[in-house]
């Protein structure tokens, strides 16, 4: 199939945290990808002085290989802070937080960083860990071609610090409702285009020179060698475009990273909406992660799929309500199920599709918004298969490559 397996590969990686107000959790699945290509970081407290009640959080989505995206998700944070806090840093980054004047004598060495001078170290962090990574003799060589977005949060006790280059995407959830999302960095972009074509390039089929999907990331050599012209003037750039806010703490409620592969299936509406919901019916967030990834592999994503969920003091929290109507919903579910198989004796047994075909055109009420009926795909494979055990898998191993 290309670059595409016969049968997805649906093993996850999880992690989970909790520490400096906040909550997190994350899960990773290959798909139907033939590697997995995406990697992720998640520190609470950052090692740097001034910064121990920060956090950071990021997820990589490499193509062309994993190399580039591996190697960003170990050492990008420290190019980060080395540049917020290097040479000739440690003055400039005092001030606007801490009411000190850096004119009249030196700060103390816990004083957190200006509001500038993390967004300042953030674009230098990007671009520094790119031409360090040129230096590795498989990727100046070009026996590896690999490259990686990024796109990641850094939160202070005040500030939350988006940061994104290329076409993952992270998204806050305030007062009930999306309050931001960063821009995807796609070639078709006019301010990307115009960079593109003063670099010699050109955008085909919505592509650098008709070959990459995304005009930013880190890596992607091939594309970083037009003489005379920037590291940030090249046909794709390493520079990230970053987003300070001021924290609400009364209306803040979670911040999603995500790689295209979950975006591919679903809006940042839906997405935020769904994790609303099963926030209200589970404070695992670890299993809610998991929900994420799974309902998108059912919605059709043919990607490696990456999420992580930042959850803020004011995030939703679970209801009994909501527990009670999941619960129902799955109920109901499965008597529809076990109603359609026992129905159809006679004529034989519907495969896994026809069953989730036919519970589409119930119009099922109540499922969760943004997930809809893939969002419950567990829930009724587990009592399908229970009532016909001894059914014989389809061609792509009983997975659903055809979301109905």
């Amino acid at each position: 199939m290309g670059a595409f397996l016969d049968k997805p590969k649906t093993e996850k990686y999880n992690s989970r945290g909790e520490g400096k107000g906040l909550r997190y959790g994350l899960s990773s699945m290959q798909g139907w990808r033939v590697e997995m290509e995406d990697a992720h970081t998640a520190v609470l407290g950052l090692p740097a002085p001034g910064m121990t009640e920060w956090s950071f959080f990021a997820v990589y989505d490499g193509h062309a290989g994993s190399r580039v995206a591996n190697y960003c998700s170990k050492h990008l944070l420290d190019h980060i802070i080395g540049a917020s806090l290097g040479t000739g840093g440690a003055q400039g980054l005092q001030g606007t937080q801490t009411g000190s004047d850096s004119s009249t004598s030196d700060p103390p060495p816990s004083a957190p960083p200006a509001v500038e001078a993390v967004k300042t170290g953030i674009r230098t962090g990007f671009l520094r860990i790119d031409e360090h990574m040129r230096s590795f003799s498989d990727l100046r060589n070009g026996m590896d071609r690999s490259g990686s977005t990024a796109v990641g949060i850094l939160l202070s006790p005040d500030h939350l610090f988006f940061i994104n280059c290329g076409d993952s995407r992270a998204v806050l959830y305030r007062n009930s409702h999306v309050c931001f999302s960063t821009l995807d960095h796609k070639p078709c972009n006019p301010r990307e285009k115009e960079r593109i074509q003063n670099a010699g390039g050109s955008v085909m089929i919505q592509r650098v020179n008709g070959s990459l999907a995304v005009s930013r990331a880190l890596g992607d050599y091939d594309y970083k060698s037009v003489d005379g012209k920037g590291p940030t003037e090249q046909l794709v750039s390493p520079e990230p475009e970053v987003f300070e806010m001021v924290r609400a703490p009364e209306q803040d409620q979670f911040v999603v990273l995500a790689c295209d592969g979950i975006w591919d299936v679903m809006s940042n509406e839906e997405l935020c909406e769904f994790v609303r919901s099963r926030l209200e019916v589970s404070d695992d967030l670890e299993r809610v992660c998991n929900e994420v990834v799974d309902t998108c592999l059912h919605k059709g994503s043919r990607d490696n799929m990456s999420v992580v969920l930042v959850c803020l003091p004011n995030a939703p929290k679970v209801s009994e309500e909501a527990v009670r109507k999941d619960a129902e919903l799955n109920k109901y579910l499965e008597s529809r199920v076990e109603e359609m198989l026992s129905r159809s004796a006679e004529e034989g047994v519907p495969d896994l599709v026809t069953v989730m075909r036919n519970l589409t055109a119930d119009s099922v009420p109540n499922l969760p918004p943004g997930g809809g009926l893939a969002s419950k795909r567990s829930v009724i494979e587990a009592v399908y298969n229970r009532l016909n055990p001894h059914r014989e898998e389809d061609g792509n191993g009983g997975e659903l490559d055809d979301p109905w």
